[in-house]
């Protein structure tokens, strides 16, 4: 890249944004030195088009094909992600593939076997209140010849919530925008996952505001895969039931995105390459233009002087926009997502699929001798293409993770010094199940955990108008770590006699 000094007004911008710190400023003018490999960094950023691409005979550089953004990589430099360097004319990984043995010291060890499942789940257990006192139910048993303990309890969590993933390209609202439950706020719709859409729901400063009986409500609800309804502000309407598939505004959503757009041209190029000239895939994250695409330079695709109205990311890859459109954009009508045709490049005759990541509509076109795009019939093999990405989709579904914290009081139920039992969850010498579903234990301080609702038994949450959510928790772990945590040995109970 090159600096147009004229234009430049020593913003830094450029410099703050260079992945390589290529980027100086003298005399508030930037300039970029040698390091430089053309990933375009500063071009984007670049308020004043000051920034353009620089000629380097090719004699000076190797160029990088691990990513879209096709580094010129000089002799002794690194690309933009710095993995790769270019060592005398090749271009190496900087870090060599590692083994498990290499990295399995900072991995760190999973809970040893005799203690990954719960002697007994804490479905039904109940609860002692307060927490000063064991909890409910301390059973022992053997397990391989290894004495174990598991302590279990319902505990209710304040802190407490649930994450809500919806497989759909739909266009559900604005990111951020508040969620309501019987008119009242519960949450908020939150980033987006892969091919997904996320709400979070609860937590403890809804579940302690005004509307904490709502909202303690929801979270059993749909942890216990009850349907529920939710209305997004200036969104949609959705009825919902975890492990089923989603309603929005009243319509069923049958199929997952196969991928963005860009990545249904990777994983369909070789197809597409055979039933149209060029193909565009619509999608609120990358649509996808085969003919500018890797994949479909790779295939033998030659230009077609299509050119998209989306802002470009790297070549044949386009952000796209979102709303009820086809893909998820604002695209309503396929041929609108066209900004231009270079007929210096198109020939009359040429054939123009437009279709969406799921295969749910597609179009056909063809270029007309005076230039313009005309809708024909869409040929047998196109439509054969377009099913094939339809039936690569996964079914669209709702999935559910239960959030809490149970770092806090309900600890003295298991032992008489708290902090032991969160260092023995944190180094594994403690598994936390919820009713026998393996957690995921957030790294940090206290006992944050995350489980699948669906590897729980439906009815096993349920809530408190303190409020709370109330969980089945259980600590497994063995008899000698359960003493030298001081656990409640005076409360233990064979296994048999509980059960």
């Amino acid at each position: 890249m090159i600096i147009d000094q004229e234009k430049c007004v020593g913003c830094a911008e450029c410099l703050s944004i260079c992945p390589l710190s290529a980027i100086r400023i003298r005399n508030k003018k930037a300039y970029i030195d040698e390091k430089c490999s053309d990933c375009g960094a500063c071009f984007r950023i670049c308020q004043n088009s000051a920034i353009c691409a620089e000629h380097i005979p090719t004699e000076h550089y190797v160029q990088c094909t691990s990513c879209p953004i096709e580094c010129k990589i000089k002799k002794g430099f690194f690309g933009a992600c710095k993995r790769y360097q270019n060592r005398n004319g090749e271009l190496n990984r900087v870090i060599k593939l590692k083994t498990y043995a290499d990295v399995k010291d900072l991995v760190g060890e999973t809970c040893r076997e005799e203690i990954r499942h719960p002697l007994i789940t804490g479905i039904g257990a109940g609860t002692t209140y307060p927490d000063c006192k064991p909890a409910p139910h301390i059973v022992q048993n053997k397990v391989h010849g290894i004495d174990v303990v598991t302590v279990v309890t319902e505990a209710p969590l304040s802190y407490s919530g649930i994450k809500i993933k919806i497989d759909t390209d739909k266009t559900l609202g604005e990111e951020g925008s508040p969620i309501y439950f019987h008119r009242r706020k519960v949450g908020h719709l939150t980033t987006e996952e892969y091919g997904s859409k996320m709400l979070s729901l609860g937590g403890v400063n809804l579940l302690t505001g005004r509307d904490g009986l709502f909202v303690a409500r929801l979270i059993s609800d749909v942890a216990n895969r009850k349907k529920v309804r939710l209305k997004i502000q200036d969104g949609v309407t959705l009825d919902l039931q975890v492990g089923g598939p989603p309603i929005i505004n009243g319509k069923k959503d049958y199929l997952m995105r196969v991928g963005c757009g860009s990545a249904t041209l990777g994983l369909f190029a070789e197809i597409f390459k055979k039933v149209a000239d060029e193909v565009i895939i619509l999608d609120s994250h990358l649509t996808g233009l085969m003919s500018e695409h890797t994949a479909g330079v790779y295939v033998g695709v030659a230009p077609s002087g299509v050119r998209l109205k989306f802002p470009r990311s790297t070549p044949g890859r386009y952000f796209g926009d979102h709303g009820n459109g086809w893909g998820g954009t604002s695209i309503e009508n396929p041929t609108d997502v066209i900004a231009s045709v270079d007929t210096t490049v198109a020939k009359p005759g040429m054939l123009v699929l437009i279709t969406e990541t799921t295969g749910r509509n597609a179009g056909m076109f063809q270029l007309t001798p005076e230039g313009s795009l005309e809708e024909i019939e869409i040929s047998p093999a196109a439509r054969s293409a377009v099913h094939t990405i339809a039936e690569t989709c996964e079914n669209s579904r709702v999935s559910g993770i239960y959030c809490g914290g149970s770092g806090g009081s309900a600890r003295a139920g298991v032992t008489k010094y708290p902090i032991q039992l969160t260092y023995a969850v944190h180094s594994n010498k403690a598994s936390l199940t919820v009713a026998g579903a393996p957690t995921f234990v957030l790294p940090g301080g206290g006992i944050n955990f995350m489980v699948d609702v669906e590897k729980v038994m439906p009815g096993a949450f349920s809530w408190t108008p303190t409020p709370a959510t109330i969980c089945p928790i259980e600590y497994t772990m063995t008899l000698e770590d359960y003493r030298q945590m001081g656990g409640h040995e005076e409360a233990i109970k064979p296994f048999a006699e509980e059960g």
